[in-house]
């Protein structure tokens, strides 16, 4: 195929994985918070909660917009999918944060679903390490 450059379609997706491990840092920040919180009697900001919520749908979008990215530029650009360890990261790291959003609507209704949310959170950094250092590889593959 004669398909023009997808570099834009890579800045993208590195802005997009920037935010994503932003996101998962205040994620972390606000979750401990709320640990603390509950378990040391300390009241609660009224606005802590909400803020954890939105920050973790933003990363649910932000990992899914890398996912259609990833899809759609290497089918541009290789024709087919599965050309690094990058596309079992990413595909892990996809996995792990629809997991991790999923357990946490769950978490006021089984009790078991904090510790599924903490654990796969936890997974989740060795995910993110991982997708970013085959990312990286990925990367030279495509600038100049």
């Amino acid at each position: 195929m004669n398909l023009p450059s997808f570099i834009w379609l890579w800045k993208i997706a590195a802005w997009a994985m920037g935010f994503s491990v932003l996101a998962y840092l205040l994620l972390a920040v606000t979750g401990v918070w709320m640990f603390r919180t509950r378990t040391k009697s300390i009241a609660q900001p009224s606005w802590l909660k909400f803020l954890h919520y939105i920050l973790g749908a933003s990363l649910v979008g932000l990992v899914l917009l890398l996912l259609a990215i990833g899809i759609v530029g290497t089918l541009g650009h290789f024709g087919s999918l599965g050309h690094s360890s990058h596309y079992v990261a990413g595909l892990v790291v996809v996995a792990l944060v629809l997991l991790s959003g999923a357990s946490a609507t769950l978490i006021h209704v089984k009790p078991w679903a904090w510790s599924l949310h903490i654990g796969t959170n936890i997974t989740l950094l060795a995910g993110l390490v991982w997708v970013s250092v085959t990312g990286w590889s990925v990367v030279q593959k495509y600038l100049p």
